[in-house]
C-alpha cells in the first residue's frame, strides 16, 4: 500500500476506533512471531527489542503466539532489513526501527532504505554520550575538543554498528561545531555499542560514542568517565551531573529514537494491531522502569507520528551529512 494512502487511512481512523474496536481488529497473529534485530547482542537496540518482546509476552499481547528473537547481524543492519524485505506483507515479522538506520542509509553506508518499512511505533528517546576510561587525562568534552584540534588523528573513537550511523553523527556534529576537522578523525566501527564499550575498557580505543544504557553501568562500576551528553537539555537521575555539549559552550545536540517496524507491504489492520499492542507495552510499569534505569526516556509515538518523524529525520540528516561532509551526503 502506498505510504501516503496508509497514513491517510490511519489518520482517518484516529478518532473513530475505540479501544474495543482496536481489540477486534481483523488481523491478529496466527503463527509464531519473529522479531528480527539488525545488530549484535549487548547494545541498546538489542536491549530494548528484547524488553519489548518480554513485555509483549508478559502482557499476553501476541494472541497466544510465541515470539522468537533473532539477531541478523551485518552490513550495519542492512542484512536484517533485506531479510525483512523478503517477508513483505507478513506482519508475523517485526523489525527494529532506529534513527541509526536513517543516518546509515542517508550516508550510503547501509545499502537499504528504512523508508520502505512501516514504523509502527517509537518507544524510546535515547541520550548519546561520549565516554573515556576512568584513568584518561580527558576530564570533559572541551578537553576532547582541545586534543582533537591539536591532532584529529590522535585518538581512536569507537562507534557502532557502523560508520555514518547515529553514534557517529552524535559525536561528529558537536565536534564539527566546536571546530574539529572531523574528516580526519580516526573512527573505529564495532558491531554493537556493547562491543565498542568493551574495546574502550580493554584499551583498544580511546573514546566511545554510545547511548546511555551501555555506558552508565561501566561508569557506576568506576571504569568509565562521561565527557559530554548530546541531549538538548540536562539529564536527570543517573545523568543529572553530566554536562551537555550546550552547557560546555558547543551549540549542538543529537537525539535518536528506538522502536518497531514491519516488513514492506504491511496493511492498515496489521499496523493497527501492533500499534495497539506496543501502546500497551509503553504503559507497562516494568518496561518504563527498565528504560528509565538505562538512562533513556520511555515514550510512545504511533505509526502516523513515527512515519512523519522518519520523513523529517531523513531530510534533516541529509542536510547534516552534507554539512559534516560524510558519505553520500557530500
Amino acid at each position: 500500500m502506498n505510504r501516503r494512502i496508509l497514513v491517510a487511512a490511519l489518520l482517518g481512523g484516529c478518532g473513530l476506533w475505540s479501544a474495543t474496536a482496536f481489540a477486534q481488529t481483523a488481523w491478529k497473529p496466527s503463527e509464531r512471531v519473529n522479531y528480527i534485530i539488525g545488530v549484535a547482542a549487548g547494545g541498546t537496540v538489542d536491549l530494548y527489542a528484547r524488553g519489548i518482546k518480554d513485555t509483549l509476552d508478559s502482557l499476553k499481547l501476541a494472541n497466544g503466539q510465541t515470539i522468537l528473537v533473532e539477531n541478523k547481524v551485518g552490513a550495519g543492519g542492512a542484512i536484517a532489513m533485506q531479510f525483512l524485505k523478503g517477508q513483505a506483507g507478513n506482519a508475523h515479522y517485526l523489525g527494529t526501527f532506529h534513527t541509526g538506520a536513517i543516518a546509515g542509509a542517508v550516508t550510503g553506508l547501509i545499502k537499504a532504505d528504512p523508508r520502505e518499512f512501516p514504523p509502527v511505533a517509537m518507544m524510546v528517546e535515547e541520550t548519546s554520550l561520549v565516554a573515556v576510561r576512568a584513568d584518561s587525562p580527558l576530564k570533559d568534552g572541551m578537553d576532547l575538543v582541545a586534543a582533537l584540534k591539536a591532532d584529529p588523528t590522535r585518538l581512536r573513537i569507537a562507534v557502532a554498528p557502523a560508520m555514518g550511523q547515529n553514534t557517529h553523527l552524535a559525536i561528529a556534529k558537536p565536534l564539527s561545531v566546536a571546530g574539529v576537522a572531523i574528516d580526519k578523525l580516526t573512527m573505529a566501527p564495532f558491531r554493537s555499542s556493547g562491543e565498542s564499550v568493551t574495546a574502550l575498557i580493554g584499551g583498544h580505543v580511546d573514546v566511545v560514542s554510545a547511548t546511555a544504557p551501555v555506558i552508565l553501568p561501566q561508569v557506576q562500576a568506576g571504569k568509565l568517565r562521561i565527557l559530554a551528553s548530546a541531549a538538548p537539555e540536562p539529564g536527570t537521575g543517573a545523568l543529572a551531573g553530566v554536562k551537555t555539549w550546550r552547557q560546555l559552550g558547543v551549540e549542538a545536540d543529537y537525539v535518536s529514537y528506538n522502536g518497531v517496524t514491519l516488513p514492506p507491504g504491511a496493511n492498515v489492520d496489521q499496523i493497527r494491531f501492533w500499534e495497539d499492542a506496543l501502546r500497551k507495552v509503553s504503559q507497562d510499569k516494568n518496561w518504563i522502569a527498565m528504560v528509565e534505569k538505562s538512562g533513556n526516556k520511555p515514550i510512545f509515538r504511533g505509526y502516523v507520528d513515527s512515519h512523519r518523524y522518519l520523513q523529517s529525520e531523513w531530510n534533516a540528516t541529509s542536510q547534516l551529512v552534507k554539512q559534516l561532509n560524510l558519505g553520500a551526503g557530500k
